[in-house]
């Protein structure tokens, strides 16, 4: 299992969908949220939305593998899936936040954790702000999170720096060993 994370706005989600587009056999977790989604999201697709209900009966139930609170919403990962793949031996990427990040390596130590760096800070911030999908609270704590996991860097196994979508991609691809 691999595990992508990095700070909000690097490209995380860009280099996945890359990745399932090119590499179908590679299979991504979806996870659960309970932010709304935002225009052209899919629920089932780029998250499972749900209500903060919902959400609770899923933690309580022991049926995410990691779950993180940021900006404000609450995402986490549905621990029976990957579970499943990985006992078939399907190659399973996890894209995930810091603190998600840090629980899967306290309960799966041999999963491979990838940290996406951007290119430069001036680069982070252009992109979160260049979305214009969020008001500018949200974008001011985002960035803040960003600082806390930049920080954490080394902590994970291996960083790519995303310069170019399709070397990530390629590179990535390269350490979960899929042709």
């Amino acid at each position: 299992m691999t595990v992508l994370s990095g700070p909000s706005g690097v490209g995380k989600s860009t280099v996945v969908a890359e990745i399932r587009r090119s590499h179908p056999r590679v299979w991504l977790s979806v996870s659960v949220t309970t932010r709304a989604p935002r225009p052209g999201e899919t629920d089932g697709v780029q998250y499972f939305f749900v209500d903060d209900a919902g959400f609770d009966r899923l933690v309580d139930g022991g049926e995410l593998l990691e779950w993180a609170e940021f900006a404000g919403n609450r995402y986490g990962t549905p621990r029976r899936p990957v579970e499943e793949r990985l006992s078939r031996g399907e190659p399973v990427l996890l894209e995930i936040d810091l603190q998600g990040a840090r629980q899967v390596r306290r309960s799966m130590t041999e999963a491979l954790l990838v940290f996406l760096a951007p290119p430069s800070w001036a680069e982070l911030v252009r992109r979160l702000t260049g979305r214009g999908t969020e008001a500018p609270e949200v974008i001011e704590r985002r960035l803040e999170a960003a600082r806390v996991e930049l920080a954490a860097e080394k902590e994970f196994d291996v960083t790519l720096v995303n310069t170019s979508v399709r070397d990530v991609c390629d590179e990535l691809l390269a350490l979960m060993a899929v042709q």
